[in-house]
Formats: C-alpha cells, sequence, structure tokens
C-alpha cells in the first residue's frame, strides 16, 4: 500500500486548504483512514479519521467543526477540509490507512506541510 498526501501550503488565519490522499496498492475499502500532524517539537497527534464506508467519522477536539473528513471509493482518496484555520494548526500533515479491525495504522504516507501565518 502506498499513501500520496498533497493539498499543503500556506494560507493566513482564517483561509481555508484541502489535503488530499492518494491511495494505492490496495484494496481501498479494506481500510479505515485517517490524518495526522506532527508540529516542530511536537509529538504526532490525531486529527481525524474516518470508516471504510464513510459512515463514522471522528475528529480532534481542536479541530471539531472547522475540519471535515471524507473519502470517496470509487477514486481511492481521502479529503481533509480545513477551515478556520489557526496559527496553531500549522504542522506536516500526514495520512494512514488502518486495516479494517485492527487497531493500528499499517501504513503512512509522506506527509504534506501547512502554514498558517497570524
Amino acid at each position: 500500500v502506498q499513501l500520496q498526501a498533497s493539498g499543503g501550503g500556506l494560507v493566513q488565519a482564517g483561509g481555508s486548504l484541502r489535503l488530499s490522499c492518494a491511495f494505492s496498492g490496495g484494496t481501498f475499502t479494506n481500510y479505515g483512514m485517517g490524518w495526522f500532524r506532527q508540529a516542530p517539537g511536537k509529538k504526532r497527534e490525531f486529527v481525524a479519521a474516518i470508516s471504510w464506508s464513510g459512515g463514522s467519522t471522528f475528529y480532534a477536539d481542536s479541530v471539531k467543526g472547522r475540519f471535515t473528513i471524507s473519502r470517496v471509493n470509487s477514486k481511492n482518496t481521502v479529503y481533509l477540509q480545513m477551515n478556520s484555520l489557526k496559527p496553531e494548526d500549522t504542522a506536516i500533515y500526514y495520512c494512514a490507512a488502518q486495516l479494517a479491525g485492527t487497531a493500528e495504522y499499517d501504513y503512512w504516507g509522506q506527509g504534506t506541510q501547512v502554514t498558517v501565518s497570524s
């Protein structure tokens, strides 16, 4: 399985970005998908997750109401729509794939940088 994240960039506070993660090398619908982020000097943290069908979504409290995770199974792609961005959202964002029925994320993308200026 390979994951390719894209869509990061520089945006002003209050702005929006949409991250994409393209999945290949496996059966997309066998995996739940997640987004994580890591800011400089900080541990990687959970941002959002979505079940294989898209029917269930989960968010960190810090992004709830501002970020939306979605997936299009016909395109083997998961998205993270980020609105009302804040400087504290600045981080490298990673997508990850979790085989259904398991507790761990098995595959990780390379990350995409998001920088929010104040």
